[in-house]
């Protein structure tokens, strides 16, 4: 079993509620990662549901979730002819932690239409690209080969630019492949954006995050950009693509978060 699976793996205890564990494995700055926990959401969604195809999942951080058992409750609020929407919370030691609301969609076989107004980030090649090293307490990048275009690194050495913006490529260490869970927790496994222009910073906490699957993936790398416009008021907005390696839009996210500069 690959580790990620293990990782988001529920446990029905009876309708609607489930066991499961946040692990360490997926953590930033030793928090656990948004995205592996909207991932482990979801299962419990999927598990409520009949239909599955491209989620729209909207999740509001309530307070910091641990690497700690957990508890998921999802119940199916409305159901049609083409959606089911889901809501689940998560909690741990008793405390809500993370509130979801979730819209999955009936397989729609033969509908071919695409129709995109913007293209494919212009990502430089994957050999010329700074892979993300393994860090102490930024465990996701032992299990993440997260590569990022020299174009937006310089916030490694000290170095800033006016554009917030990250762009690169990304895949599974252990070569898993995509599926609907593992697409939710790359949407969020780039640095945030704003380093590009800040420098280091503390930490960029989410608020809430919004994201939606439109196709899976069909290529072991993807490629991903993020960019924040704006930011004041210790609120910035963070706006994500994940495209694979044939230029088919994969998701889109946006994510409301913090910002806290580091202490000098």
């Amino acid at each position: 079993m690959y580790t990620f699976d293990r990782d988001v793996s529920v446990v029905e205890q009876s309708t609607g509620l489930f066991k499961a564990t946040v692990t360490n494995n997926w953590s930033v700055n030793g928090n656990p990662n948004g995205g592996y926990l909207m991932a482990l959401i979801a299962n419990a969604m999927i598990r409520c549901a009949v239909k599955a195809a491209t989620p729209i999942i909207t999740a509001n951080f309530l307070s910091r979730a641990e690497p700690d058992e957990a508890e998921i409750r999802a119940e199916r609020i409305y159901q049609s002819t083409q959606f089911d929407r889901i809501q689940a919370s998560l909690f741990q030691r008793g405390r809500e932690r993370i509130h979801a609301l979730g819209t999955f969609a009936t397989e729609i076989s033969g509908n071919t239409e695409r129709h995109y107004e913007k293209s494919h980030p212009d990502v430089a090649r994957l050999e010329d690209c700074v892979a993300m090293p393994e860090m102490p307490n930024y465990t996701i990048f032992n299990q993440m080969d997260v590569r990022l275009d020299p174009s937006c690194t310089g916030w490694m050495t000290g170095s800033v630019t006016e554009k917030s913006e990250i762009k690169g490529w990304i895949k599974f260490k252990d070569d898993r492949p995509w599926d609907t869970l593992s697409t939710i927790l790359a949407i969020d496994c780039f640095p945030p954006p704003i380093l590009a222009s800040q420098g280091m910073v503390a930490w960029v906490p989410s608020i809430e995050m919004s994201l939606n699957i439109r196709n899976l993936p069909e290529t072991d790398w993807l490629k991903g950009i993020f960019r924040t416009c704006f930011m004041d008021n210790g609120i910035l907005e963070e706006d994500g693509e994940l495209w694979d390696a044939h230029g088919i839009l994969v998701a889109i996210s946006r994510q409301f978060a913090q910002f806290r500069k580091a202490a000098t």
